[in-house]
């Protein structure tokens, strides 16, 4: 995950409002990635900032497509500026992407077999009961639109 680098272009108006809640981000993500991960798999250490990531990616979609409260100029700012995944956004809007969880999980070439996604897209009611349903690229249980 790249840093998020501020330059030297103006910042918007209206991102001293959000600024708090995204200094919080920043501050769970340097405690993810300073986390020890002995004991873990080699991908389960990445499952935590994946899911910071997410998260501060939805709560600046919800944001400026749901509660309509930030501008067009500081969304593209902060997309910009890397805060939120962009890709990740345009598959939000898309019907059947609404609960994705990472672009890994659609991608079928990192799958074991050709042609297929990952074992958290498909919907609970499809999936045997007592099975337990974990993604290995982000550590997601479950983010079809079904569930």
């Amino acid at each position: 995950m790249p840093k998020i680098r501020t330059t030297r272009t103006k910042i918007p108006e209206g991102y001293d409002a959000i600024s708090d809640i995204l200094d919080e981000y920043a501050k769970k993500m340097r405690d993810a990635e300073n986390e020890s991960h002995e004991g873990k798999r080699k991908a389960e250490s990445l499952w935590p900032i994946m899911r910071i990531s997410h998260a501060r990616s939805r709560y600046i979609y919800e944001l400026y497509y749901k509660r309509e409260a930030i501008s067009r100029e500081l969304y593209d700012w902060l997309l910009k500026e890397g805060y939120a995944d962009a890709n990740l956004i345009a598959k939000w809007k898309k019907s059947g992407y609404e609960k994705l969880c990472c672009l890994r999980c659609i991608q079928t070439r990192d799958m074991n077999y050709q042609g297929s996604t990952c074992i958290c897209r498909v919907p609970k009611a499809q999936v045997r009961s007592g099975t337990v349903v974990e993604c290995v690229h982000c550590g997601c249980r479950g983010c079809s639109s079904d569930s």
